[in-house]
């Protein structure tokens, strides 16, 4: 067993990009948490049943996501981490990460005035952050909605940089200059996109999670661009900002080790690398996705019906038998995002001969066009192709259904 994905569906404010399941008031947060204690405890023994002759069932990572898990208060935090122990089988040195943002990490210690929330995180076992900061340029984070500024993104790591040697931290490019709007809207140059990589560097952060700036449909971003309020984001310079991105942080010593993930030697999610190869893992909490190798389950994303259900012993999910074509596009969507790659001859054993047969035909015209590669027998796109990986991963997937 891989690990506990617990999602904490509560933010202080909403950012204009963001379409994760949440809510910006507080008034149930405790209900909450006794209801994600509950569900934890209530699911002690899934993977167990599925796999009854394995013994090493263990939680090697437990995941703090959202939504923004640092707007809980310390004891809620280790009430949930001490409920993962007493009812699971965890591993003697579990990862376990919490995402926060930057204002919640300049805070003081309710315990004491000279103690930081770090020190408090990290004595109830929270061993890696994974910060929000997104931009560190003032005026993207005001489009954005953010709600730090550009100090707090920047004083919060001096802090954590103190207290937490593994630390990942968010940057978005893609983003387009909020200071002129319409048509005359300009696009964050490269030279903003560079500076921002070098403030990312000068801290010494072990790892970086970059994503391009993406419009969703019922986001506050997707009606400011459809009143010229904001321009769109433009996918020619998304790709010059992904080319840079890549090009910096490898010179750095950072291993490109998944599409939108750059880590040094050592310090690759253990929790998110668990889901790119297709461990299990359960998800705790409202809108919360669990995998179980057979099955994919995920609870429903309204917390009102979910506290009931909780609250009834029943669980609110949904569940959905994967088919073999699910369990190959699934792996091709993974495997082509990560260093890993997809080997043909897992294809083969796992799928079949008439699903490698597929694989080589549809990769063909990539393989000529240099957008992939094989080598030892693993498929895995170029340095041209890696920026294209989700579109040509939709072109090999099997789409008869059986």
């Amino acid at each position: 067993m891989s690990g506990i994905y617990i999602h904490i569906p509560f933010c202080k404010q909403a950012c204009h990009y963001c379409d994760f399941h949440f809510s910006t008031s507080m008034k149930k947060k405790d209900e909450m948490v006794l209801a994600l204690a509950k569900e934890i405890a209530m699911r002690k023994n899934e993977f167990e049943l599925l796999d009854s002759a394995r013994s090493d069932n263990q939680i090697e990572t437990i995941y703090f996501g959202g939504g923004t898990p640092s707007v809980l208060q310390i004891a809620d935090l280790r009430f949930l981490i001490e409920t993962v122990y007493a009812n699971y089988k965890v591993s003697e040195n579990p990862e376990i990460t919490l995402e926060a943002n930057p204002d919640d990490l300049t805070t003081l210690s309710v315990r004491a005035e000279s103690r930081t929330i770090l020190e408090d995180y990290r004595s109830i076992g929270i061993n890696r952050l994974s910060i929000g900061i997104q931009s560190f340029f003032e005026d993207d984070l005001k489009m954005m909605n953010r709600a730090h500024n550009s100090e707090e993104a920047k004083k919060c790591l001096e802090i954590a940089t103190k207290y937490f040697d593994n630390i990942s931290l968010d940057l978005i490019y893609g983003i387009p200059d909020s200071s002129q709007n319409g048509e005359q809207a300009k696009q964050m140059s490269n030279e903003k996109w560079k500076q921002n990589i070098e403030t990312a560097l000068s801290f010494g952060i072990p790892h970086i999670s970059s994503y391009a700036l993406t419009v969703e449909p019922k986001t506050a971003l997707n009606k400011l661009i459809q009143a010229g309020k904001i321009a769109a984001p433009k996918d020619e310079v998304a790709q010059e900002h992904f080319a840079i991105l890549v090009e910096m942080l490898e010179a750095n010593g950072f291993i490109h080790y998944e599409l939108s993930n750059f880590g040094k030697p050592d310090y690759f999610s253990k929790n998110n690398s668990a889901y790119w190869l297709g461990k299990k893992y359960i998800g705790i909490g409202p809108s919360a996705h669990s995998y179980d190798g057979i099955s994919r389950s995920w609870n429903v994303s309204n917390n009102a019906l979910y506290l009931k259900s909780i609250e009834n012993n029943k669980l609110p999910n949904e569940t959905e038998i994967l088919s073999v074509a699910d369990r190959y596009n699934e792996y091709i969507m993974t495997g082509l995002r990560t260093i890993w790659g997809v080997s043909l001859d897992r294809i083969q054993t796992e799928f079949g001969q008439g699903y490698l047969d597929y694989l080589s035909k549809q990769a063909q015209k990539f393989l000529n066009d240099d957008l992939l590669f094989i080598e030892n027998n693993i498929l895995k796109p170029t340095k041209k192709g890696k920026f294209l990986t989700d579109g040509i991963a939709s072109d090999l997937f099997y789409l008869n259904l059986e």
